[in-house]
């Protein structure tokens, strides 16, 4: 396409139009008069309109790809962009600041805009734009005399340039909505994760956000960072969770931050690559669920850990939230005390060679195996067997802090539970 500023043009002197002398003092001519030319324009505007459509219904394989409803709604584009224009230099919209714009983006994409967003793309619509100019151009020297001809090439550029502009800011207002509504969705379905309320139509508003994902997954709660915006902090956290092959689903609630992730095989490794995102403090992951509907789980327990988390300052991040269950329970969760009590304590009672006796007495003694072995007149062997046994039955070993402290929890818990009765020997 063969485009170009006739001689005069860039001053902006053509048409009754305001300008500026030689010294540099602006003059104002008379009132703007419509050239010549425009009666003709507006005469041929059916003809140039269908000139367009044609072009592109010869040049764009997409064009002719798309549904009817979605032809029409571009078609339609097309007319009011070639009626906009000649309107536009009839009226002498190059100089009139009020027909470039929202103004302008209005007049030629009328009611179209979310349409037109969702059925071709920006790119797409610049290829509109450059063949329905190329169309007006092709006719405009069989329309007209040269001297006028020049004068609409020059306006014709103009006017697609403003026109390339009110598209972008179409498709950025478009972009912008989707955004901003994309973010309420995902805020949505995160706080009924969180509320145990993930029904069908919170999967089915996951889906619409891309979540595909349908097991493993987990839920990551942290602080927010300081000084990060929500959307960096998001795109962020995708960016991550996208190199590890996961999804991930963000929402901040107060100061806290909250990730639910989908695809993970490992807790640990799955919130691992999420650190950096968080701000300082305890960074918690939930167990993993089998999927969206029964990601509630994991998140009461990362919720129940992150409440707790206090009460272990040596914590890793991320910390398991199965790893807090002694401090979970201080806290009051039942959750924690009921897993205590039927995960550990009853496993231990109901298993063979008095683990729970020996196991009390080698807390009792801080951890020494001889002072136990003295305290129930055996070996110290024998000792060091029923505490690999209590180690298999459990999978907490006695002699690890951490572990002797939930072991502790269990057996008190477990005794005021009254569920079971414990005997020497079996």
């Amino acid at each position: 396409m063969s485009l170009h500023y006739p001689a005069g043009m860039a001053s902006g002197t053509a048409g009754g139009r305001t300008g500026r002398s030689a010294e540099g003092q602006e003059q104002t001519s008379a009132p703007a008069i419509p050239p010549p030319s425009s009666d003709t324009l507006l005469r041929a505007t059916g003809t140039l309109s269908t000139a367009a459509t044609a072009r592109m219904d010869s040049a764009l394989p997409w064009f002719r790809e798309m549904r009817a409803e979605d032809r029409a709604w571009v078609g339609q584009i097309v007319q009011n962009g070639v009626r906009s224009f000649v309107e536009w230099y009839a009226q002498d919209g190059a100089d009139d600041p009020a027909r470039s714009g929202t103004a302008l983006a209005a007049s030629v994409f009328g009611n179209a805009p979310r349409a037109l967003a969702g059925a071709i793309s920006l790119q797409q619509t610049v290829d509109l734009v450059r063949l329905s100019i190329d169309a007006i151009e092709a006719d405009i020297d069989s329309l007209l005399p040269p001297d006028e001809a020049q004068v609409v090439h020059g306006a014709v550029l103009r006017y697609a340039r403003e026109v390339a502009f009110a598209a972008a800011e179409v498709y950025a207002r478009a972009a912008e909505a989707r955004g901003a509504w994309d973010a309420r969705l995902e805020a949505l379905v995160v706080d009924a994760v969180l509320r145990s309320e993930t029904d069908e139509a919170i999967l089915s508003r996951a889906s619409a956000l891309g979540w595909t994902a349908h097991d493993g997954v987990v839920v990551v709660l942290g602080q927010v960072p300081e000084r990060r915006t929500e959307t960096d902090l998001f795109a962020e956290v995708r960016r991550r969770a996208r190199s590890a092959g996961m999804d991930a689903m963000c929402a901040v609630q107060g100061e806290r931050l909250v990730v639910v992730l989908g695809g993970a095989e490992e807790p640990g490794k799955a919130a691992a690559c999420l650190v950096p995102a968080f701000g300082p403090g305890p960074v918690v992951v939930g167990p993993v669920a089998d999927g969206l509907a029964e990601a509630h789980l994991s998140a009461r327990s990362a919720m129940s850990g992150l409440r707790a988390a206090a009460g272990w300052p040596g914590a890793p991040r991320p910390v398991p939230a199965e790893d807090l269950m002694p401090e979970r329970a201080l806290a009051g969760d039942g959750h924690a005390r009921r897993h205590l009590v039927e995960d550990v304590y009853l496993p231990l009672v109901e298993s063979r060679g008095a683990l729970t006796t020996t196991l009390s007495a080698y807390l009792a003694a801080g951890g020494s195996v001889e002072a136990t072995a003295r305290a129930l007149f055996v070996h110290a062997n024998t000792v060091r067997y029923r505490l690999r046994s209590v180690a298999d039955v459990t999978g907490l070993s006695p002699t690890q802090p951490r572990d002797a402290l939930t072991l502790s929890m269990a057996l008190v818990l477990g005794r005021q539970s009254g569920r079971a009765t414990e005997t020497p020997d079996s």
